[in-house]
């Protein structure tokens, strides 16, 4: 960023002073004194030519932006920043929040997670937004508003399939050995400080899953075990679904297709053994 003239002659009088020879010559402190005159005329030169670096390299910058591709990771920041209910200026894909007050601002801004996975045919981008206690699907209105916005701010020939989909649905059916001083033969701790302590640790594995991110068998298999009262467990079956589409076997991981992934009590059967 170009200095100011003034920052620049005083930079130049700095250094005139530190020198040795030349600051037991040029003593005069008069405005006018012509080594004076001479550092501001410099001090003019080297403005207008740091000015006119800047402006080259934002002229570099505005044609490196329009030529330029944009990644994956682009494509979901643009996403998390659409403000439902603003109309987004022509030729641009900010938007104009002058004199707006931040609070609305950040309220219009309802895709709180997106995902962006490249296709054999375009892109594929996967939006939910938060509710205040979990994930959820955007409604037709907020997504069809959404799927404007991306369309006026895409690359040129980009390709996009946007969804927001309820979450994915696991089933689990295990087997658990467990502490009898620690755990009821119904599963809950006995100091009653949780009805369910394994269901719990399976939720919670779920929901702190980053948004797309891949369930592990292993490592939910690992969740379970470090509940308290756990001595050892079989998995009988471990399934998932989405959207309509009947359960069907996990073997080591699952991507969700919405995304995200949740567990109803129905869906999750555990025999209690007394190991």
């Amino acid at each position: 960023m170009a200095r100011t003239i003034t920052d620049i002659q005083q930079s130049i009088i700095d250094n005139i002073n530190s020198n040795a020879t030349l600051s037991t010559q040029l003593t005069s402190t008069s405005a006018t004194a012509l080594w004076r005159l001479w550092a501001y005329i410099i001090a003019v030169s080297i403005w207008a030519l740091e000015n006119l670096f800047d402006f080259f390299k934002s002229d570099v910058d505005e044609t490196i932006a329009a030529m330029k591709p944009h990644s994956l990771r682009w494509y979901a920041e643009k996403a998390k920043l659409f403000q439902y209910g603003y109309s987004l200026p022509a030729d641009t894909d900010v938007y104009d929040n002058t004199a707006i007050d931040p609070a609305l601002i950040e309220a219009s801004k309802i895709v709180d997670y997106a995902a962006v996975v490249e296709q054999q045919r375009g892109l594929r981008i996967k939006v939910a937004q938060d509710n205040g206690t979990d994930l959820e699907a955007l409604i037709t209105a907020e997504l069809n508003a959404f799927k404007a916005y991306m369309e006026r701010i895409k690359d040129a020939g980009v390709k996009l399939t946007i969804t927001s989909g309820d979450a994915d649905l696991l089933k689990l059916s295990l087997t658990i050995k467990y502490d009898a001083l620690v755990l009821l033969p119904t599963g809950g701790r006995i100091d009653g400080t949780s009805a369910a302590p394994v269901k719990d640790a399976i939720k919670t594995y779920l929901k702190n899953l980053p948004f797309n991110g891949i369930l592990s068998t292993m490592k939910l298999i690992d969740a379970i075990q470090a509940v308290e009262g756990v001595k050892d467990l079989s998995v009988n079956n471990i399934q998932a679904k989405y959207g309509a589409l009947p359960f069907s076997a996990i073997n080591i991981t699952y991507t969700p297709d919405a995304g995200y992934l949740r567990a109803e009590d129905a869906d999750l059967t555990i025999i209690y053994e007394a190991g």
